[in-house]
């Protein structure tokens, strides 16, 4: 009982249990902070990534405007559960005078001999758009998010279990201390002692 009650501010009514869920509370809190941290700075790489990827594919690619030469259709989108896309046939020229003539996507009421923008490589056939900033700032988000979380969680559980195993190692120590103090304290008598027996 001496070594409970030294030091600053000492308690002798702490056990070293509890003196263990106070670390393990304040090894959450660090968790928290570092995931913060390494949250923000795996966006902020994959904000500064994806401008540096943006500029790069800006090079390669192109906007020309395209004349429509059918009427519009309809195609299933990229995703199962996407809306159809609406498509016409429509011909350009890049580079320089080479013709081409593909299935686009075009804006909904588009019709026959209408002209459209469209995105072309530097063989002249149709490309994505380059990423625009939305695009490349939901990705760092979802980044510097999913991070966050994942560290968080993975932090979580290792304190809960090392807190679970604290607590079931608390209550068999009670459980063996309690057996060894009630009968003493209630009265009763323990197995093998007889009325007389102290």
């Amino acid at each position: 009982m001496h070594h409970r009650t030294q030091g600053t501010g000492a308690n002798p009514l702490r056990r070293d249990a509890d003196r263990t869920r106070t670390r393990m509370r304040a090894a959450f809190a660090l968790i928290c902070l570092l995931a913060v941290v390494a949250g923000f700075a795996l966006g902020r790489a994959a904000w500064t990534d994806g401008h540096r990827t943006a500029e790069n594919i800006a090079r390669h690619r192109h906007t020309v405007t395209a004349t429509t030469v059918g009427e519009t259709g309809y195609r299933a989108g990229d995703q199962p559960s996407s809306r159809p896309v609406t498509v016409a046939s429509a011909t350009w020229h890049y580079p320089s005078q080479r013709a081409h003539t593909e299935t686009i996507p075009v804006p909904a009421g588009t019709r026959n001999g209408d002209t459209v923008r469209v995105w072309v490589d530097e063989n002249g056939s149709v490309a994505a758009a380059p990423p625009g900033p939305a695009d490349i700032a939901l990705n760092a988000v979802g980044i510097g998010t999913g991070a966050l979380a994942g560290i968080v969680l993975a932090g979580g559980a290792l304190v809960a279990v090392r807190l679970r195993v604290l607590d079931a190692r608390s209550a068999r120590a009670w459980e063996s201390e309690w057996a060894g103090v009630e009968p003493l304290w209630s009265g009763r008598l323990r197995p093998g002692q007889g009325a007389g027996d102290d």
